[in-house]
């Protein structure tokens, strides 16, 4: 078990809007952690709670209940912020100030001097796919120049965590791709990464754990290995000699009867060589084998009609 602190640890955090007959309850008892180092994606359909609960994080709003604290302290101080990099879901700029003007004032609020600014607006502004558009209005950027820009200020300060709501609202295939490779640089370098993104491929690209919410609740969490195991199944039909039993590691899956042959569906690449083999070894026929792969996204659809179903029962 780690000694670690995390770097965020929430504990059945409920979080309401409004009040007496308009409140509305947006998080309904949540709890996770995130370790040093962790890239977690945090994903849910839109009103699942995801943006409350990184306003929550971000000392934005105030739990109902429960806690969330980040590295071991309450969230929301002026100490907790400074070490921590934030893309909200919407970013609004002053439409007459520059690129570099909006560095300059983060980084500035982030603790930066002069020169270190001076040093790094061209590098971050290069990272992000703006190099050369230092002294451009913000009035003359598209939306996705400007997600560009806001995923700049939030890394300008090379912050211990990132937060990143909506990682890559408004941008183009070339723009994620860009992004996911400043978010790798980003990882490589020891940084904990906290997002929400629709894009789910980003999710598994990026991600050494994910956290689904629906509704405000958590419906499931792991690691991105772990959850990947059942989205690819492997199908089996073979058939074993007589007074041959089928090895244990293909019994543990459920074997299903047709005519004369057998079938057993296993989820996970190491469990259905790991069958394969003991099946020749064992001695039996291997008639046909197939695979079939859900994406992530599948996967999520079909844990929240679950949830659904649980729910009005």
């Amino acid at each position: 078990m780690s000694t670690e602190t995390p770097v965020i640890d929430a504990t059945d955090l409920v979080v309401d809007y409004g009040k007496g007959k308009k409140k509305h309850r947006a998080v309904h008892g949540i709890s996770f952690e995130v370790m040093p180092g962790e890239t977690v994606g945090f994903i849910g359909a839109n009103g699942a709670g995801k943006s409350t609960t990184m306003k929550t994080l971000m000392g934005f709003l105030f739990p109902t209940s429960g806690t969330v604290r980040l590295f071991g302290a309450d969230c929301g101080t002026a100490e907790s912020r400074r070490r921590i990099g934030y893309l909200p879901e919407v970013s609004l700029y002053y439409p007459f100030m520059k690129a570099r003007e909006l560095l300059e004032l983060y980084g500035g609020l982030g603790g930066l001097s002069s020169a270190q600014l001076r040093e790094r607006i061209p590098v971050y502004l290069e990272k992000v796919g703006l190099g050369g558009k230092d002294d451009i209005l913000l009035k003359n950027f598209s939306k996705g120049m400007q997600q560009r820009l806001g995923i700049a200020q939030a890394i300008i300060t090379e912050p211990e965590l990132l937060i990143f709501d909506e990682l890559s609202s408004g941008l183009d295939p070339v723009g994620r791709h860009d992004l996911r490779d400043v978010l790798l640089e980003l990882k490589e370098q020891g940084r904990t990464i906290f997002f929400s993104s629709h894009e789910l491929t980003e999710v598994e690209t990026l991600c050494d754990r994910v956290i689904m919410i629906h509704k405000g609740r958590v419906v499931t969490s792991a690691s991105v290995k772990d959850l990947m195991k059942p989205l690819n199944v492997f199908e089996i039909v073979y058939t074993m000699q007589d007074g041959v039993k089928a090895p244990d590691t293909v019994v543990r899956h459920g074997i299903e009867e047709d005519g004369n042959h057998q079938i057993v569906r296993i989820g996970g690449v190491e469990a259905y060589a790991q069958a394969m083999s003991d099946l020749g070894t064992a001695g039996a026929d291997i008639h046909r084998t197939s695979s079939k792969s859900r994406s992530l996204e599948e996967y999520f659809i079909e844990l929240v009609k679950t949830t659904d179903t649980d729910a009005k029962e």
